[in-house]
């Protein structure tokens, strides 16, 4: 990817952003994404509100247009393909922990986890450490493909250390870098590296 591809492609991923933590998702520095997400605004490709920045209408077209160009070298990489397969498995089991967590069964009915129940929650942050430990290498493959993929088991395995801290929100919060903030956020990135589409 170009930067300012990189820097577009960041936004998508954060949705509507800052540029630092759009800077924080690409591994540009602070003030070249700045730079390039003026610019693109000043272009048309995005809106700058609330201190954050948008894809517009016409920088989604746009971006999405260069995807096949800029990662072609993944889209035919056969090690890189094999990896992200093995990450679709492992999101399978993610998001029935992430339910799990948010979730408790009560006399067959589902109800909110408060989190007043230490050892339930042990129990489920023991799976997630499972499942970490079980993505690293799939996630290792994934960088050799495309390096700064690596990022992504720093921010995982941070979230995790404050979640076995005893900081339930940082497993699943979507307003912080929880873990599975920064899991889909991954799985953003894969899906648009390789021109997938997300299943429901």
């Amino acid at each position: 990817m170009n930067e300012m591809h990189l820097a577009l492609h960041g936004v998508a991923i954060k949705k509507h952003a800052p540029a630092h933590a759009v800077a924080a998702v690409v591994g540009l520095a602070v003030e070249q994404v700045e730079a390039l997400l003026k610019d693109a605004t000043a272009t048309g490709r995005l809106l700058e509100a609330q201190g954050g920045y948008a894809l517009t209408p016409a920088g989604r077209m746009i971006l999405d247009s260069q995807y096949s160009r800029f990662c072609d070298a993944q889209r035919e990489d056969a090690a890189f393909i094999k990896a992200y397969e093995r990450f679709e498995r492992v999101n399978v089991e993610l998001k029935q922990l992430i339910t799990d967590w948010q979730t408790l069964d009560v006399g067959g009915q589902k109800v909110r986890n408060d989190h007043s129940n230490a050892e339930y929650d042990a129990k489920v942050l023991d799976r997630l450490g499972d499942v970490h430990e079980r993505f690293e290498p799939v996630l290792a493959q994934l960088a050799q493909g495309l390096p700064r993929l690596a990022r992504y088991g720093q921010k995982l395995e941070a979230a995790l250390e404050q979640a076995e801290a005893g900081k339930v929100e940082w497993v699943s919060d979507a307003k912080l870098e929880s873990y599975h903030t920064v899991w889909f956020e991954l799985h953003e990135d894969l899906l648009r590296v390789l021109g997938r589409v997300r299943e429901e």
